[in-house]
Order: C-alpha cells, then sequence, then structure tokens
C-alpha cells in the first residue's frame, strides 16, 4: 500500500513540479476542447507525467523540446524503461500524448515551430505544383501523385543536390520506370507514373529545356479498359443492403446516410466527406457537389430516401458542433469533418453486416451507374451524374455497345446531323 502511494505522490510530483507544471492547465482545457473521453484524458496526463520525469532527469530545458526530442525518449528510453508507478507506457498512447502536447507548447510559445530544411528538389516541386494547379487546373489528388512520382525521380538523380535537367538521361528514366512498375501491379497505375513523368518533362520543355528525348523513351502500357464491365451489386444484393441498413447502435444513421450517398447519387468517397450543410437546398430537393475531382460544381437531384437518411442523422446524431460538414466525427476530436478514409471504412462494414462479400465501396458508384443504364438513361447522362470529365471515362460501362456509343457520339464538322 505504502509504495502506490510512494508512486501516485511521485507522478503528481512529476506533473506539479515538473518542467511542464506551468503549461499543465493548457494542456488539460486542450484535451476538454476536443472532447476527448475520460480514460483519453488520463492516458495522456500519465503520458505527459512519465516523459516530465524522463526531461528532468535528463535536465533538458522546455525550449528544447521537439521531435527529435521525443523521437529519442520513445526509441531510446522506453524500450528500457524502468519507471514505477501509474504512468503510461504504450508507444502509441505516449505518441499521440506528446503529439498534443507539442501543439500546445508551440502555441504558447514554449517551444519553438518546427523549422523545415528545403533542398532544391523541395523548391522544385513547389514550382511544377503552382504550374499544375494554375496552368494545368489539375486536382489537388492528381497534383499530389504526380509530385511524389517526380519527386522520387529526381531525388534518385540528384538527392539534396542542385537539379540540372541536362544531366538526366534516357536510360536513367528507363531504369526508374522499371524500378517504380515494380510496385505497381495494373498496367493502369504503371501508366500513372508515365503520365506524371511525361506531364513534368513538357513543363520543362516549356521552361526551354531539351527533353524531347526524355518524352519519347516511355509509353502507356497496354492497358484493355473496355475488356470487361466493372462489378456491380445485383438487385438482390442492392435490397441486402438496404435492408441491413437502420440498425440501432452508435453511427449507424450517418452510415446509413453515408452508404445512400455512394449508393443512390455514385459519390466518391472524398466527395461524401466534403458535402456541406450549405450544399443541400431542402426546398427545391438538390445538392451541390463543389471540388469534385473534375473541378467543378455540379448540381444534383437530391433522392428522396437519401434525403431521409441524411435528415435522421442530422436531427438525432449528428454531435452539436460548429463545423458546416455534414459528417463530422463521433469521437476526439469532434470538431472534425470525416475523411475520405472513414467513409470508406463505413461502406466495408455496411457491406459486411450485409453479409456481402465485397470490400470496394466504389463498387456502390459502379452499381448506380449500372442502374441508370439498365433503366434507359444513355452514357451522356451516366457521364453528367457521375460528373466525368471525359466520356473515354464513361465508356467503360458501355463495352462496344454500339447503340449507346451513337448516342454519345459528336457530329463531324460540317455535317448536317
Amino acid at each position: 500500500m505504502g509504495n502506490t502511494q510512494s508512486s501516485r505522490f511521485n507522478r503528481i510530483d512529476w506533473l506539479v513540479e515538473g518542467p511542464f507544471a506551468p503549461h499543465i492547465d493548457a494542456y488539460k482545457q486542450y484535451l476538454t476542447e476536443r472532447g476527448y473521453a475520460a480514460n483519453t484524458f488520463s492516458s495522456c496526463m500519465r503520458s505527459i507525467a512519465h516523459f516530465a520525469q524522463w526531461t528532468r532527469s535528463r535536465r533538458l530545458q522546455v525550449r528544447r523540446i521537439d521531435e527529435p526530442v521525443v523521437a529519442e525518449f520513445l526509441d531510446r528510453h522506453l524500450p528500457e524503461c524502468r519507471c514505477t508507478g501509474p504512468i503510461c507506457s504504450d508507444r502509441r498512447s505516449l505518441s499521440a500524448a506528446l503529439g498534443h502536447l507539442l501543439v500546445v507548447l508551440r502555441a504558447r510559445g514554449a517551444v519553438a515551430q518546427p523549422t523545415v530544411k528545403s533542398t532544391p528538389v523541395d523548391e522544385e516541386l513547389v514550382r511544377y505544383n503552382t504550374y499544375m494547379d494554375h496552368v494545368r487546373g489539375l486536382a489537388p489528388k492528381t497534383r499530389s501523385i504526380a509530385l511524389r512520382i517526380v519527386g522520387r525521380l529526381l531525388v534518385s538523380r540528384f538527392g539534396d543536390g542542385a537539379i540540372d535537367i541536362a544531366a538526366i538521361k534516357p536510360d536513367h528514366v528507363r531504369r526508374f520506370f522499371a524500378q517504380q512498375a515494380k510496385l505497381y501491379s495494373k498496367p493502369a497505375t504503371a501508366g500513372t507514373v508515365v503520365s506524371a513523368l511525361h506531364g513534368y518533362f513538357r513543363y520543362r520543355t516549356s521552361l526551354g529545356n531539351e527533353v524531347h528525348g526524355l518524352i519519347g523513351v516511355l509509353s502507356f502500357p497496354a492497358n484493355w479498359q473496355l475488356s470487361s464491365l466493372p462489378k456491380t451489386l445485383t438487385a438482390e444484393e442492392v435490397e441486402q443492403l438496404i435492408g441491413a441498413l437502420g440498425q440501432s447502435g452508435r453511427s449507424m444513421r450517418r452510415a446509413e446516410a453515408i452508404v445512400h450517398c455512394a449508393l443512390d447519387l455514385g459519390l466518391r468517397s472524398g466527395e461524401v466527406a466534403r458535402i456541406g450543410l450549405d450544399d443541400i437546398d431542402w426546398r427545391a430537393g438538390t445538392i451541390t457537389l463543389r471540388h469534385t475531382k473534375g473541378r467543378r460544381e455540379d448540381v444534383l437531384p437530391l433522392p428522396v430516401a437519401t434525403g431521409k437518411a441524411i435528415a435522421a442523422y442530422l436531427q438525432h446524431e449528428r454531435p452539436k458542433t460548429s463545423n458546416r460538414a455534414v459528417f463530422v466525427r463521433h469521437v476526439a476530436p469532434r470538431d472534425v469533418p470525416v475523411g475520405p478514409d472513414l467513409v470508406r471504412k463505413t461502406i466495408r462494414q455496411a457491406f459486411a453486416r450485409a453479409g456481402l462479400p465485397y470490400t470496394r465501396p466504389h463498387l456502390l458508384r459502379h452499381t448506380m451507374a449500372n442502374r441508370l443504364l439498365a433503366g434507359g438513361s444513355s452514357l451522356k447522362e451516366v457521364a453528367d451524374v457521375l460528373h466525368h470529365r471525359s466520356l473515354n471515362t464513361t465508356m467503360i460501362y458501355a463495352k462496344l455497345d454500339s447503340r449507346k456509343l451513337i448516342e454519345v457520339a459528336l457530329p463531324w464538322p460540317g455535317s448536317t446531323s
């Protein structure tokens, strides 16, 4: 009993008398404002007590605390830790708690903001990102993928040194592509590497660099995109999925609304996550999609089932928050919208509850397109609903059906029809 009390008092001393004592109240307020549960709150305090004891034993001043110091604590001290008392020794919990601590300390000016070392490659990628955004109008996700691939190429050739495009030779590009292609199992994804490199070399051409030889080195791998239709749910499976919705339990109303958005509207996971309260016009019965993959705004009719599911979620389950997103987190931090990953996880869980052997959320988008075609809609109409920028993307649903191809064909210049 005496040892337990001694350990408890030692833990309290670490907080009250330790290096973080002036910041503990601010740290508690930070956790409280973000709605963390009592057990998480307690875990964070035990984590800070543990870290405080270690920093005091190392005689580290608060102003010297940063990510490398936290990494040293986690990587060197924790595996050999012999600290006693009710402290937290779980690496994941410690990492999260200390991450919050750095945010609080920096907000209070007790710790300097992190310095970011910029290399010539970093600076080049910033310039190229600006070009892709302002000149080519590419979506953020497309730019992110391209920057990652181009960055690998430049780092593999120049490291942290200066960039000399003339030093990139065709053989180097071929070897780089061969290495990158091993990371991809499908021709379409390997083609992403080709597209990213072509785009960068064309950018350098616009700057006056002679890189035409590099553009010709790579060709797109064969991709028989129209060889088969995408997998879709059958009518019976759709009924099975819908029948499994509406169950009681935590976040079930949100799950039902998310599934309906994907199934009835054909929305991508990111588009579901970005729906805002101001995007729904309840009187007109429409929903506006902003910042889509095609970088445009689309106004779609709001199906009755989808509207009812969203309304039920807003009225009975959505936490009180100032955030204007429709779908928000139900656990701390609550004042944050859900992300695409949570949308995908929610749909996968809905499949599992319905007893369906599927895991790909995009399956619902394919199903919606297939239902439109089965109902007599043209490919042009399907393309509009799916907000495809190019009809070529929608052709996968038509296979080689000449009747549907005629419906979307544009007349030749000078023709009378």
